[in-house]
């Protein structure tokens, strides 16, 4: 009994984070990944991206970390999802971003099945 009732409480608990995500759109960005708005030249990886004025917030985005997971093309390309999800920090900024997240080229070949989509749909959450 304890271990189905545990089942049933993470089972809805996993619910409630799908249901909390936040949806946007991403684009992504090529190498050098420095400077950057945040962090300047300290090299911060490639599991990063830049903040658009949705999420930006003067600047208190910097370091942040999102979880990140593709749902769609937003140009209807069929199948552009891996079903992947990623964890990314953000390093810079990106002010004419046609995308809620930029993501590092290697971030977005984890999410998308081809970089040719551009720009694809996600869920994100602040983690």
């Amino acid at each position: 009994m304890a271990k189905s009732l545990c089942l049933v409480v993470f089972s809805l608990l996993g619910l409630v984070a799908i249901a909390a995500a936040d949806s946007g759109d991403a684009t992504y960005y090529t190498a050098p990944y420095t400077p950057s708005s945040c962090y300047g030249y300290t090299d911060e990886g490639t599991m990063i991206a830049a903040a658009s004025d949705a999420i930006w917030d003067n600047r208190a985005a910097c370091g942040r970390m999102y979880s990140i997971t593709c749902t769609g093309a937003n140009n209807g390309a069929p199948y552009p999802c891996t079903g992947a999800t990623v964890t990314v920090k953000i390093v810079d900024y990106c002010p004419n971003c046609n995308g809620t997240f930029d993501l590092s080229q290697e971030v977005f070949q984890t999410l998308s099945t081809n970089l040719a989509v551009g720009n694809i749909l996600i869920d994100y959450n602040q983690v």
